[in-house]
């Protein structure tokens, strides 16, 4: 095995290991281990991300990314030229009812298929890590 293979079945581990760690239903798991795992076998993963929330997860590739959805047993994949990254920053803005740091990567796509991958956070103390991710978002949208 060549050091570019050892790299992918690394990163692939790593994203499963991610996501042994939600809490999810036992068919939840099993589409990740199986599915999902069998779709991204030989693929070259840059990065990944996962919402504890929804077990959903974004999977980073050279040139595009996948979206992964449990609940709706769906993988959307969306070519990197089509995603787009948006930073609203409220801090320092009065009566403000909503996050004061939010971030979204999504897609132009149609209407059911687009890709929404939305970060918040209210707590000034939250926002460096929140914006260490965004810079991982422009990082790889601009390789």
């Amino acid at each position: 095995m060549d050091t570019d293979d050892e790299t992918t079945n690394l990163r692939i581990q790593e994203f499963l290991d991610d996501i042994s760690k939600l809490q999810l239903s036992f068919a939840f798991s099993q589409w990740y281990n199986v599915d999902v795992a069998s779709l991204i076998s030989n693929t070259n993963i840059l990065g990944h991300e996962v919402d504890e929330i929804t077990g959903s997860s974004l999977i980073f590739l050279d040139r595009s990314v996948m979206f992964c959805c449990p609940k709706s047993g769906k993988i959307h994949h969306y070519p990197k030229h089509l995603l787009h990254c948006f930073v609203d920053d409220k801090r320092g803005q009065l009566n403000v009812n909503e996050a004061i740091f939010r971030a979204e990567l999504f897609s132009i796509s149609p209407k059911d298929e687009q890709l929404c991958w939305e970060k918040c956070c209210n707590s000034e103390v939250d926002i460096p890590n929140l914006q260490s991710k965004v810079s991982n978002w422009i990082g790889w949208l601009n390789r």
